[in-house]
């Protein structure tokens, strides 16, 4: 599925009474969907209010991290990042959305990590230990690099999911949901992009581990890689390929200084393969 569509498409269609709401940091994030061949496909919004519209440009960002974990190798919900028209509050306006699929099974249903935790933790288990022990502890390490990676703020419990069968067998959901992320708050201003600090260890809000993306490095177990793909220089083009028209040239030189310099320091941290050249 080609992942970025730039030619303008009407989507107004999605403005409809099942339009939701979830709530990010801060703001609200505007989500639909829609049934297509038996299959439901999503929607969602940068951040939206009813005074400035859409702003900021966490869907450009849903898209970036979704080649990120392509070229790490690592299971994740596939972004396409898609050009549009759109329709909120009776007003047309022209943004960029984020299309994915459902990544559940037929017979799965889907269940937020914080409450799966409250019902199958042991007593004085963290949420990390419980993880490991169900056997998921390369998708947990996978996760703090990553967002140690792109400065992931929002992974709570519920952007963590769990999908269980009928049969009751659970599984941890592909990683979702990393719009607030890289740059996020910067909302394309060049001065605040120039300034911004790639290497600042901003406060998460995470379920998993503690409030710092640097600190949770210290919980990724060195004596095994926890995924295959290398970032490497060439990888730029992989990236941000198609994007120029999207954002500032600053502001995708600017992703790129922080994801190659933070991928530098997990290789630093956690005994990692450095970038390689070419």
């Amino acid at each position: 599925m080609e992942d970025l569509i730039l030619r303008l498409q009407d989507l107004r269609y999605l403005d409809r009474s099942d339009t939701k709401q979830s709530p990010g940091t801060p703001g609200c994030f505007l989500k639909a969907y829609e049934e297509c061949d038996g299959q439901r496909i999503y929607y969602k919004l940068s951040n939206y209010d009813s005074y400035r519209g859409i702003f900021g440009h966490e869907c450009v960002n849903e898209l970036i991290v979704s080649r990120l974990l392509e070229i790490m190798q690592i299971e994740h919900l596939h972004y396409q990042l898609i050009h549009a028209k759109v329709r909120i509050d009776n007003k047309e306006m022209e943004t960029y959305i984020t299309r994915t699929e459902n990544f559940r099974r037929k017979n799965e249903r889907k269940m937020p990590f914080d409450v799966f935790y409250d019902l199958h933790k042991l007593e004085q288990e963290s949420p990390l230990e419980l993880f490991v022990r169900m056997g998921w502890e390369a998708y947990v390490y996978q996760m703090l690099a990553v967002d140690y990676l792109i400065c992931n703020r929002d992974r709570h419990g519920a952007n963590i999911e769990i999908l269980i069968d009928e049969d009751g067998k659970a599984r941890p959901a592909p990683l979702f949901d990393q719009g607030l992320s890289l740059l996020f708050s910067s909302y394309g201003d060049l001065e605040c992009i120039r300034k911004y600090d790639v290497m600042e260890d901003k406060a998460v809000n995470n379920f998993i581990g503690a409030r710092s993306a640097e600190y949770n490095l210290r919980f990724i177990p060195k004596e095994k890689r926890w995924f295959e793909g290398i970032l490497k220089e060439r990888d730029r083009d992989r990236l941000l390929g198609g994007l120029d028209g999207v954002l500032y040239p600053a502001h995708l030189d600017k992703i790129w200084e922080m994801i190659g310099k933070r991928w530098e320091r997990y290789a630093e941290v956690c005994c990692e393969e450095r970038i390689l050249r070419g």
